[in-house]
């Protein structure tokens, strides 16, 4: 395959995103500085931005709103893992899952989780994630190059795990379609949502629309905010359980907080 440069310089015989990268695998330590956080961690060649944190990266952490304490949280496309690490540690009572096709930098995000003490980090390839796993927070720095099919797969199968009320932050290039995926998203996220007509007018209901919108801009990226809205039958079922308390309840939705995000640069 043809060698490519990441925004690091850093020239590649193969693509960040192959299941088993035929570079060599040359390990070696590198400082970064995650939020507030300063760590050491473990980089090699056949991994997205091997050489430093990269640009989209640092924009993304730099935006993107204070986790919830608790909850189940995923990083799609880990990379060596500087999102995973920076969710892991802003909230360690936290499940954090990080994902990728790229078996090196799986490897990779669980030895920087070791030696920085992140304990509550998993590194999983896609298909070992199981199917009814949902997420109450996903932050990415998706992989644009895969190509616009690809892309939008992958984005609406893991959107599509978030909780009711679910939050997802994206980070993407202006040039690379940032501002179209936004519209992308929208009609396709929203596509059969329904209105619910049970409610009594003027009455205060969930949302029951996806909310898609641009949070920050910073050195050409945009920081794209997701989410999902509150399930309104989950809602009715509680509510006819107050009603008939012999009926079962459904189990309680779990779903993060919301935090306000600074989109000054």
């Amino acid at each position: 395959m043809d060698g490519q440069k990441d925004d690091a310089g850093v020239k590649h015989q193969d693509q960040y995103f192959s299941a088993q990268p035929q570079s060599a695998d040359l390990r070696r330590s590198l400082h970064v500085t995650l939020r507030s956080h300063e760590l050491d961690v473990i980089v090699s060649n056949g991994v997205f931005s091997s050489g430093r944190l990269d640009l989209g990266t640092s924009v993304l952490l730099r935006h993107a709103p204070t986790p919830p304490e608790h909850g189940r949280f995923l990083d799609l496309g880990c990379g060596w893992g500087p999102i995973a690490l920076t969710l892991a540690l802003e909230s360690p009572e936290a499940e954090v899952h990080a994902v990728d096709i790229n078996e090196r930098a799986l490897e990779l995000t669980t030895e920087n989780a070791r030696i920085n003490a992140c304990t509550n980090i998993q590194s999983h390839r896609p298909d070992d994630l199981p199917s009814d796993m949902r997420f109450d927070l996903i932050w990415s720095n998706p992989p644009i190059r895969v190509g616009k099919e690809a892309l939008h797969s992958l984005l609406t199968d893991y959107l599509n795990r978030l909780n009711p009320g679910g939050r997802a932050y994206l980070v993407v290039q202006k040039n690379l379609g940032a501002d179209s995926l936004i519209t992308w998203l929208s009609r396709t996220l929203n596509e059969g949502q329904a209105i619910d007509a049970s409610a009594p007018a003027g009455s205060a209901t969930p949302s029951t629309e996806w909310s898609i919108g641009k949070i920050a801009s910073s050195k050409g990226f945009r920081v794209i905010e997701v989410i999902r809205p509150e399930d309104l039958s989950s809602a009715h079922g509680r509510a006819d359980h107050a009603a008939n308390p012999d009926t079962t309840p459904d189990a309680p939705l779990h779903t993060t907080s919301n935090n306000s995000a600074n989109p000054s640069l």
